[in-house]
């Protein structure tokens, strides 16, 4: 009896071995395949190629007047439940100023989502000329930027021009052809009558990776809707500024630039500058490179040892690190704050301006948002 007894106990002690190493290597296991497929950030990734020849002088202005609502639009998509990070890369062509070796077109940005420096490039264009390459500012843009390998991110190509598409020594079906292989749609945006652009190919450049085709009026001036929460909005804005907290050799500068594009919208009509206000308030605006709130949130290595305190701003040279990471959590506060509001009142402005506004189909705003939207949704992406 003594011997079954033991033998029990032997048998039971070895069943809770077991069961516990089998537990452990469960975990090991679930760790491991978190480790191999972690959660995938996803992404919309917009290259903008915009002609810079004589007559583009109201495309450039359209781009400049409706950059923050294009952005604020893209703010609101989904992916999987997720909000899609922006990526904006910038390309000018067709400008006698340019390189004639480069088939004049210049690489202005490469992706970032530094909106700010969108801004702020597209401020700074002219225009002159010139001898427009459709194909080649295409092939250029698959060859020189980075479009990442996630099936599910939206990759996009934004053309605008009014010349002929065959021009240049770059065949665009050849271009298009490369962009299909990358998983890239190239939408096309005729400046200037539907038909004229159908005949001078910029349909087909379009049709050739199953992108859209559209015709803008370029020389159209941007409307912007005034709506009741506008004054309160700006308002917020002045407050929103004062939350950032720069940093490193540059930081003052890039500070200065972002009330520079506060200006540069408030230029167009006090609606932009909302506008402008909205994406400062959104997930879309950041600012890592510079702002400490925002680096200390998005640098997985982030690290108060790193920071130089003479590149701090004057009132926080002399703090210690735990005396400056409690005045960055104050900001933040502060700041989520201040960008709850602007989501509150952008919600009843969106009301406002749906029950007032008119179509208004010839914009490259219009065309853009459109286009994107269409796309977005054989992605299974999401509108909200």
């Amino acid at each position: 009896m003594k011997t079954v007894k033991l033998m029990t106990l032997v048998f039971a002690i070895i069943l809770a071995i077991s069961c516990k190493a089998e537990v452990k290597n469960d975990l090991a296991i679930n760790e491991s395949l978190e480790n191999i497929n972690p959660v995938e950030k996803h992404y919309i990734r917009v290259a903008l190629l915009l002609d810079t020849s004589n007559s583009m002088d109201g495309l450039i202005d359209q781009a400049k007047a409706q950059l923050w609502e294009i952005v604020n639009e893209l703010s609101y998509a989904k992916c999987k439940s997720q909000r899609p990070n922006l990526q904006i890369a910038l390309y000018e062509y067709g400008n006698d100023n340019l390189s004639s070796y480069n088939g004049y077109i210049r690489k202005i940005l490469a992706f970032t989502d530094d909106l700010d420096d969108v801004s702020k490039e597209l401020f700074s264009l002219t225009t002159n000329g010139g001898s427009e390459y459709c194909g080649t500012v295409i092939q250029s843009s698959l060859e020189n930027l980075d479009w990442g390998n996630n099936a599910n991110d939206l990759k996009m190509i934004f053309i605008a021009g009014n010349e002929p598409f065959t021009q240049g020594k770059i065949n665009y079906r050849d271009a298009s052809l490369n962009a299909k292989e990358k998983g890239v749609v190239v939408n096309t945006i005729y400046c200037g009558d539907y038909n004229q652009g159908v005949s001078s190919n910029w349909k087909e450049g379009a049709q050739l990776t199953y992108g859209d085709y559209m015709s803008i009026n370029h020389n159209q001036q941007t409307v912007h809707i005034a709506s009741p929460y506008d004054d309160v909005i700006l308002q917020l804005n002045i407050k929103l500024n004062k939350t950032y907290v720069y940093y490193g050799q540059d930081g003052r500068n890039k500070m200065t630039r972002q009330t520079n594009q506060d200006s540069n919208a408030a230029g167009y009509s006090k609606a932009n500058a909302v506008s402008r206000t909205i994406t400062k308030g959104s997930h879309l605006y950041k600012n890592s490179s510079w702002d400490l709130v925002d680096a200390e949130e998005e640098i997985e290595d982030f690290s108060y040892d790193e920071i130089k305190k003479e590149d701090l701003p004057d009132n926080l040279k002399d703090k210690s690190t735990e005396e400056l990471k409690a005045y960055v959590e104050l900001q933040r506060k502060e700041r989520k704050h201040i960008q709850n509001e602007i989501k509150t009142l952008n919600k009843k402005r969106r009301e406002f301006i749906t029950t007032t506004e008119k179509e208004n189909s010839k914009t490259l705003e219009s065309a853009m948002i459109k286009a994107i939207k269409k796309q977005a949704k054989k992605k299974n992406y999401t509108w909200n």
